[in-house]
């Protein structure tokens, strides 16, 4: 009897790579209660960017996006310079560059798996070649020319490649919140704007189906900025010129447009080592080889092999390690997320001895208008809380986008804000009618008599938003449309 297919059949395991993946893409968003919850995660981790591309507005997602936080830098350049933000990206280009792609981006784990759908696909040439160039013009159109001349210019922040490209903002922010039955009242805030990028992203999901990477090649302005580290990071794959026979094999192999091992399209996944029948190709961090290939690397000693293979699960152990204390820190510890309540404070704590007056670090002076609900808001009641006044108008186009953000910071945080959104004594439209069409919650007022507009300052240009800590002075008071995330950083600043 013939045994030869009758051996064990061998177990498919996931690949290495897969495996950091999939770890990373839960780390990225390891609020874990966001996804139960509806709500996105507020604590401090927010303050620092990820490596990867991933939404700041996810309901997991414990830290920024890297994209999103660059283009509010370049936003506010002509108030402050982003050092942090250049200076993070900095490190993970030298550091990393393009490993972050092919290793730690969610996104790049999503466009990955959409590739295994069995459907004919396209290769690459010449044309997929010349097309890797358009990300470097999204780069410097969306991320750094429309954020800094909007910035510079009008002292609008507009996150241009958040706000008209980015697919995961709609996937992970948009898609992700409005999955949620918590979050069923979204659905009326949804217009032609929402419909256009979500177009986009059903597009971008079509092209990596039949495209490797179609978004990461193509389009990803994140790509483009570690590409730039090509030459410089200290983690990736690495060459030996002494076992290499120039075959070419590992770039024919290759499914992105590289033109050499290590060059900036490469996204040192390392797959090119399977390739390579000479093994002159590792993944190196430095001088450590993390990955060597089957007939070890050049210079190993005796043991190199096991000592690899050791340091390999010391690794893993402390990933998982990590891995387990974030899921338990930012859905369990974490202050932010446990919200006690603070102790109330006395009148006395939140006196002001700042002059009166408009700028930032002035006392905004008191005036009380008539809501339309028929209450009064008087400015020095609200003494305790931090205080949101927003002038806006039916005929303004920008100022009725920003209005859901308030409302969102609103319903978040009623206990802890006031806030007010003050239409101009020019009425052209019903704002009180326009407003409970939206179903927004806030306390809403016609400023019949100016009284609000003089106090802050207002002009003719719209929106218009002030911000007041908790003893009335002011932390923001700026002409231009705001962000979500402007308005939450914007609460902590004046929360403290």
């Amino acid at each position: 009897m013939d045994n030869a297919n009758s051996s064990p059949r061998r177990v498919r395991r996931p690949a290495a790579r897969r495996l950091v993946q999939l770890y990373s893409a839960l780390l990225h968003n390891a609020y874990l209660k966001g996804f139960i919850d509806g709500e996105i995660y507020r604590g401090n981790a927010k303050y620092a960017c990820a490596p990867g591309l991933n939404c700041y507005s996810c309901p997991g997602a414990v830290a920024s996006c890297p994209l999103g936080a660059l283009q509010n830098a370049l936003a506010s350049a002509g108030h402050r310079a982003g050092w942090y933000v250049l200076g993070i990206l900095l490190l993970f280009g030298v550091i990393l560059g393009r490993t972050v792609c092919g290793w730690l981006c969610p996104l790049g784990l999503a466009q990955e798996l959409l590739h295994k759908i069995p459907v004919p696909k396209i290769r690459k040439s010449r044309v997929t070649r010349v097309l890797t160039w358009l990300k470097y013009g999204i780069l410097a159109v969306f991320v750094v020319a429309v954020p800094l001349l909007y910035g510079l210019r009008d002292d609008l922040p507009l996150p241009a490649f958040c706000k008209y490209i980015c697919p995961a903002g709609t996937l992970e922010g948009a898609v992700g919140h409005l999955a949620n039955p918590a979050n069923s009242a979204m659905f009326s805030m949804l217009g032609i704007f929402f419909t256009r990028k979500f177009v986009i992203l059903l597009a971008v999901g079509l092209a990596c189906v039949f495209c490797y990477r179609g978004f990461c090649r193509f389009l990803c302005p994140l790509g483009a900025i570690y590409g730039l580290f090509s030459r410089f990071n200290a983690i990736g794959v690495r060459v030996d010129p002494d076992r290499c026979n120039q075959c070419g094999a590992c770039v024919r192999t290759c499914r992105m447009d590289v033109r050499r091992v290590g060059d900036h399209e490469c996204i040192h996944c390392a797959k090119c080592m399977d390739a390579c029948r000479q093994g002159a190709i590792s993944l190196k961090a430095g001088a450590i080889v993390l990955k060597a290939p089957d007939v070890g690397c050049a210079g190993d000693g005796p043991g190199a092999a096991q000592k690899r293979r050791r340091r390999g699960r010391i690794l893993w152990g402390a990933a998982l390690a990590v891995l387990c204390f974030a899921l338990l820190w930012f859905n369990v510890l974490d202050p932010a997320v446990r919200r006690e309540a603070p102790e109330a404070p006395s009148a006395e704590t939140w006196e002001s001895e700042a002059p009166v007056g408009r700028e930032a670090g002035s006392q905004l002076a008191d005036f009380t208008v008539r809501c339309y609900d028929g209450s009064e808001f008087r400015l020095t009641e609200q003494r305790g809380k931090v205080v949101f006044i927003n002038l806006w108008a039916t005929y303004c186009t920008p100022c009725k986008n920003e209005l859901p953000f308030f409302d969102a910071l609103y319903r978040e945080r009623s206990e802890e804000i006031a806030m007010l959104v003050v239409h101009p004594s020019l009425v052209l439209d019903d704002p009180e009618g326009y407003l409970a069409a939206q179903g927004y919650s806030f306390p809403a007022a016609t400023d019949t008599a100016d009284a609000v507009n003089t106090v802050v300052g207002g002009t003719a240009t719209l929106p218009q938003t002030v911000v007041l800590n908790r003893r009335g002075e002011v932390v923001y008071n700026q002409v231009g449309s705001v962000t979500a995330e402007l308005l939450e950083a914007l609460y902590r600043e004046a929360a403290e």
